[in-house]
């Protein structure tokens, strides 16, 4: 990785994780910076792939499944009077 197009951070991490990032870094043969970034790399490719709460709902097929609701009853108000509220 040529320093000209990458950027250095610093990160503290427990003396416990550095030790185990360090044997796993020995293990693979490969340095614990090429593992960090993997690493990041990975968990932000997921972050973005999650979606938006609309996203995720839309795809289990929960927008649209009740049946014989308002076409408005998540937008006009007069739908929430007493959400939320014990009986």
């Amino acid at each position: 990785m040529s320093d000209m197009n990458s950027q250095r951070i610093t990160v503290r991490i427990p003396t416990e994780l550095g030790a185990r990032l360090r044997g796993h870094s020995r293990r693979k043969g490969q340095t614990p910076s090429d593992l960090v970034r993997v690493a990041l790399e990975n968990y932000l490719e997921e972050a973005a792939s999650t979606g938006s709460a609309f996203e995720l709902a839309e795809a289990a097929g929960l927008i649209g499944c009740a049946q014989r609701a308002p076409k408005d009853l998540s937008t006009n108000r007069r739908h929430f009077d007493g959400f939320g509220k014990s009986k």
